[in-house]
């Protein structure tokens, strides 16, 4: 498949359901066979679950594989690998037996080590009970080194990359410790960083740094040759922190009823009100449109954000978000025709994909 970058959502999503989507589902499979034949119970239960209902983040992912040229299915491999090392990581931080801060700390060593090809493996399990996963983390993190490795120039960027990284992975640290010791690691940690990004609050600088995108597109514009620092900075300020924290707050937003009952951490639960919840929501969305102009292919950036706020408001758990209907249909409105196409599209998708799953 040669680059496509569609200016025209019709022509992007045609190769979302008929290229990527089915490469993305090969992937997975691969993954979910190797979970499968983890010894040990626990990180067994964990790596299947993290697939089976995070599926979605690979999906979305993928659509960064159309700047990668003609090598978009090294572009998927990585990103299918990278996102499914964070969603496993994410279960054993939030849903398995440790609120060890240095457990979670050695778990995300391993994306950090994903991307930097010379590193040597470790024993990411080492300060928690559960050890033995069959290699199954190990062969992630290697299947991302070997797509790196494949990049000569990656000491132009990689800076950026491990930057986005630590701010992944400082957040995932501080949210997962116990209950009360969050917010205020949430609250320091964002105090080192308030002077660069003063326009942010505590939550949503931690939403900012919530998000894999910018990671995944610098990696697909360096697979098709086309990369450099001064790319690579223009990415990283395209996309930190208003194009990932867009991203990390629709995720909040449909989740709120869900993390309510699990008690899980919600950054929408921080607003004063539902009215300073969705001002700043159209804020993020103003000033993600106006970054990416910026970028090398800004209208196939701004079909991102427009597929963003499409893709998370046609989800299923919208419709019960009653005292939200009126945001989200302004929300959808202030995007334009293309977010209307998408959320149309994606919510017929998400139908079909039902009634497949249930004749099934």
């Amino acid at each position: 498949m040669s680059k496509v970058t569609p200016k025209h959502a019709p022509i992007l999503m045609k190769h979302v359901y008929h290229k990527l989507f089915p490469q993305v589902n090969e992937e997975l499979q691969y993954w979910k066979n190797k979970a499968d034949q983890i010894p040990n119970q626990e990180l067994r239960n964990q790596a299947l679950a993290s697939i089976e209902s995070k599926k979605f983040h690979c999906q979305g992912g993928s659509v960064y594989s159309l700047l990668a040229g003609s090598r978009w299915m090294e572009a998927i491999r990585f990103i299918v690998s990278y996102q499914t090392i964070s969603d496993y990581l994410d279960n054993l931080c939030d849903r398995s037996t440790s609120l060890d801060p240095q457990d979670f700390r050695m778990l995300h060593t391993s994306m950090e080590d994903a991307l930097s090809p010379s590193e040597p493996l470790k024993n990411y399990y080492a300060y928690r009970e559960e050890q033995d996963d069959g290699g199954y983390l190990h062969e992630l993190v290697r299947t991302c080194q070997t797509t790196l490795q494949q990049i000569p120039n990656l000491n132009e960027f990689q800076p950026y990359l491990l930057q986005l990284e630590m701010l992944y992975s400082d957040l995932q640290v501080h949210k997962h410790v116990k209950e009360e010791e969050r917010i205020p690691r949430l609250e320091k940690w964002y105090q080192t960083h308030q002077e660069k990004w003063p326009m942010l609050t505590w939550y949503e600088f931690s939403a900012c740094a919530g998000s894999t995108l910018g990671i995944f597109c610098l990696i697909s514009y360096a697979l098709d040759g086309k990369m450099s620092s001064n790319i690579a900075e223009k990415i990283f300020e395209g996309y930190f922190p208003f194009m990932q924290g867009l991203h990390i707050m629709l995720d909040y937003f449909i989740d709120q009823d869900e993390d309510r009952e699990e008690g899980d951490l919600n950054f929408c639960n921080y607003y004063e009100n539902d009215e300073e919840l969705e001002k700043r929501l159209l804020y993020f969305i103003e000033e993600t449109g106006s970054k990416v102009q910026d970028l090398p292919d800004s209208s196939f950036h701004e079909m991102v954000q427009q597929g963003l706020i499409g893709l998370y408001l046609a989800d299923p758990k919208v419709k019960h978000m009653k005292q939200f209907k009126p945001t989200v249909k302004r929300l959808i409105k202030t995007c334009g025709r293309k977010s209307r196409f998408f959320h149309w599209n994606i919510r017929v998708y998400n139908r079909l994909a039902g009634r497949y799953r249930e004749a099934n």
